[in-house]
């Protein structure tokens, strides 16, 4: 019975888990959304309101056009984030450096992972007894690395523009892997205190190219009745991010930033504020105040969905978020505070990121 159970439990999920990915070719929902969780702290504390405000070395994610305001000759952002009382990593890492006096590249690079898995298919050998030395280990991981172009241009009195290519590795063990390539636009403007910002993700359809050892697969699909995967595609269809911001500066000590961002997609209807079929909208909004650019207090709401109660009924939630920062010479440490769950459950993450810059540009 106890061998029975243990080939279950791999059996369960690795049926689950490469039934939906082959599901993806017709049902293109929520594909790659690992590229959809957000980097740098900063963010996080304003409920990722960041499309039209970005302008440090995370714009690379956010909006690539808003690279071109990074003051430093080199910048480097690093985060790292834990979910599921740290079953899952979260890892990014991003450089930007002028290439000359209206234009910058950016390479960024993310992964969203959960491993030591164990694969108990073998625990029990040949003659029924339990041999742990047989149990391995795998990792399911996303990977996404981004190389990104900004330009100033004289269009409209100063438009930003930027674009990145994609390239995702998604890997589930040994059982199946999948690269993907796609292409991300990004617009922003800056009118006094106010800028406004665009980005398409995924713009031409991102397509990710799975492939599957079957001969790992046989037996477990042979045990569920399932057919083995063939060679699949699955889409990222492409998601329209628009976002603005105004700034003020109080008794010259003190300014206030205020970000509202909506993600427009065309996938099908959501569970978010505006949901119909195909469109739907989830707005967001964030609030920064800043001590002289040195101190910063943070906070955001969004993630508004409608929840299905045990009677039948339905509620909805937001999800807010808290963050702090501060900035000591070139060296930039923030941290959030985010639910990443339904808010009775009380799921936080603590959220952790820095950026260092180097040589100012004269």
């Amino acid at each position: 019975m106890g061998g029975v159970s243990c080939k279950t439990i791999v059996t369960i999920f690795l049926v689950t888990v490469l039934s939906q990915v082959s599901a993806q070719v017709t049902a293109p929902k929520y594909s790659n959304e690992f590229l959809s969780i957000g980097v740098g702290a900063r963010a996080f504390g304003m409920s990722n309101a960041q499309v039209g405000v970005t302008n440090d070395v995370t714009a690379a994610y956010w909006n690539p056009a808003g690279l071109v305001e990074i003051e430093n000759k080199y910048e480097v952002g690093l985060m790292h984030a834990e979910y599921f009382a740290g079953i899952a990593k979260y890892d990014y890492i991003g450089f930007a450096t002028p290439i000359d006096s209206v234009s910058h590249l950016g390479i960024t690079a993310i992964r969203f992972g959960i491993d030591d898995i164990p694969d108990t298919r073998n625990l029990f050998d040949d003659d029924g007894n339990i041999n742990y030395d047989n149990v391995q280990f795998f990792s399911t991981s996303d990977y996404g690395f981004l190389l990104s172009y900004a330009r100033k241009t004289n269009l409209f009195g100063g438009m930003q523009l930027g674009g990145n290519f994609k390239v995702i590795y998604r890997n589930i063990g040994d059982f199946a892997n999948a690269w993907g390539f796609g292409l991300d636009l990004g617009a922003k403007i800056k009118r006094d205190s106010w800028q406004f910002g665009a980005t398409l993700r995924d713009a031409t359809t991102t397509f990710n190219a799975w492939t599957f050892n079957t001969e790992l697969l046989e037996d477990v699909f042979a045990q569920t009745g399932n057919e083995i995967p063939s060679s699949s595609v699955e889409l990222t269809l492409p998601k329209l991010l628009l976002g603005g911001g105004k700034s003020w500066v109080i008794k010259e000590k003190y300014g206030l930033l205020v970000a509202l961002d909506a993600d427009i997609t065309f996938d099908g209807k959501r569970n978010v504020l505006i949901k119909s079929d195909p469109v739907s909208i989830d707005p967001h909004m964030g609030v920064e105040i800043d001590y002289k650019k040195i101190v910063f207090l943070r906070l955001g709401v969004g993630n508004y969905q409608r929840i299905k109660d045990f009677d039948g009924t339905t509620y909805g939630t937001v999800q807010p978020n808290f963050g702090i920062g501060v900035k000591i010479k070139s060296v930039v440490i923030d941290y959030a505070l985010t639910d990443v769950g339904n808010l009775s459950e009380s799921l936080f993450s603590n959220i952790f990121s820095i950026k260092v810059s180097f040589d100012e540009i004269k």
